[in-house]
């Protein structure tokens, strides 16, 4: 039985492998400095919440076979000094994943964009289909009890981003797996923190497909340029597919797809999610599923977790929340949001929560982002960028890059619960309220908000 010890085990992810190990026989044991929710909920119904928050070196004894580094763990580590002392292996969480999936069918789905919501798209499809598989994904997907799963399927999903491995190994985490089939879903520069320019950023992806196995198929979004100039520099030992949005049209807010004669309502809505259902059904039909099954199957896929997934409906206001946090993924948000709620007066807002959306060198890239908005809000918390070491912002710089005259910056969580409140009693129109950040805009209860406009 194989013994494995999880430094920073309260990592996204990291939680999820530790649970999935536990469930498949393994002896798992686990550390960090910080634990916050869902994981730490997580790890204490299945019995792994440590007992004790902070690194403790006693934990590290000979009888553990390998030491599952996260991404967040610092080199000066003492947990981790002291497996490197032992000479216990010490791997990253790709390295893991790929060490123990050796033996099946690898489907890596890679790009800047969409690969939680492509990834998701391909489980729902094969578990509609009965077949057997493991996967691997960055975010709670409807009718999958956890993130991830280990058993002895002859095949894994896997999301795969391109963020360092770990402070040992700093190669992005796309670079281990060696997949046997791939989705480029696109590129769009992020991670200044790691990649200080955009060409290192693109850089990576040319990396990623010069090192796949020649004949590898790889289904690539031929509606971005910078996947079609990848494609092209990675030269032709790749079986090299492009997929592209197919025709739609709207019913009562939601797209519907005409496949050979047969129509296709969906249930969720925007044209990127339209291009992502293609690569998913792509790939599907490349593992033998016949493209109406497909078409079948993802017709009750409702989306995967904080991806314009809606939190609440009142007369006259909806509201979504989304991951979005890069620029691209902003505009594509909005986009579909605009498309499918016509009719709506659309309140955009944004919270400013990665290394990246932080830094006043990455914040031109913001440029009109938010343009498709009625009224456009970016809020940051000032705790998050001191959490992160860096400089502090203040709200007239932030403003200057949106090139949004009207665009309203706050920097104070109380003050954006008033200016919601007050702009929800302003409105006379149906409102659609649009909350997009990869953090959590410091707790809002936003039922609250939308329920109760006047404080």
């Amino acid at each position: 039985m194989n013994q494995i010890h999880f430094i920073a085990i309260g990592g996204a992810i990291m939680n999820q492998l530790a649970i999935a190990l536990k469930r498949h026989g393994y002896i798992v044991t686990g550390s960090d400095d910080e634990i916050t929710d869902p994981a730490k909920t997580n790890l204490q119904n299945a019995g792994l919440l440590p007992i004790e928050l902070g690194w403790y070196p006693d934990k590290i004894i000979s009888s553990i076979d390998a030491v599952v580094l996260g991404m967040h763990a610092k080199s000066d580590n003492p947990e981790l000094q002291k497996a490197l002392k032992l000479g216990i292996k010490v791997v990253s969480f790709p390295e893991y994943i790929y060490e123990i999936s050796k033996n099946k069918k690898r489907i890596v789905v890679a790009g800047s964009h969409g690969k939680t919501t492509i990834t998701s798209m391909i489980m729902h499809i094969l578990k509609m289909q009965g077949f057997e598989f493991d996967y691997v994904v960055g975010a709670k997907v409807q009718g999958f009890e956890q993130s991830v799963k280990l058993s002895d399927a002859p095949l894994i999903i896997i999301e795969g981003d391109e963020y360092p491995a770990s402070v040992i190994e700093k190669k992005p985490k796309i670079f281990f797996y060696h997949p046997h089939i791939t989705v480029l879903s696109g590129i769009a520069w992020d991670h200044i923190n790691v990649f200080p320019t955009y060409e290192n950023y693109f850089s990576q992806f040319i990396h990623y497909l010069s090192d796949l196995e020649r004949g590898t198929t790889v289904f690539y979004n031929t509606e971005d340029n910078e996947v079609n100039r990848a494609i092209e520099l990675a030269g032709n030992k790749l079986n090299s597919v492009g997929y592209s949005t197919p025709e739609y049209y709207y019913q009562n807010g939601f797209p519907v797809i005409t496949c050979e004669s047969n129509e296709y309502k969906l249930s969720v809505f925007g044209k990127h999610n339209i291009l992502n259902m293609q690569a998913a059904i792509d790939v599907c039909m490349q593992l033998g599923i016949s493209k109406m099954d497909c078409y079948n199957a993802i017709t009750s896929f409702t989306g995967a977790a904080r991806r314009l997934e809606k939190i609440l409906e009142t007369d006259g206001i909806v509201a979504y929340r989304d991951f979005a946090h890069a620029p691209s993924k902003l505009k594509a948000t909005l986009n579909a949001v605009r498309e499918a709620y016509p009719e709506y007066l659309l309140i955009a807002c944004f919270e400013l929560h990665t290394f990246s959306s932080l830094n006043a060198a990455f914040l031109s890239e913001y440029a009109n982002s938010l343009d498709a908005a009625d009224i456009p809000i970016v809020f940051y918390s000032n705790h998050a960028i001191a959490l992160k070491g860096l400089p502090e912002l203040n709200t007239q710089t932030v403003y200057s890059y949106f090139k949004r005259k009207d665009l309203i910056v706050i920097d104070n969580k109380e003050n954006l619960i008033v200016e919601i409140k007050s702009k929800l009693i302003e409105i006379k129109k149906p409102v659609f309220l649009l909350l997009m950040s990869s953090g959590s805009f410091e707790g809002i209860d936003w039922n609250d908000v939308c329920s109760h406009p006047i404080s």
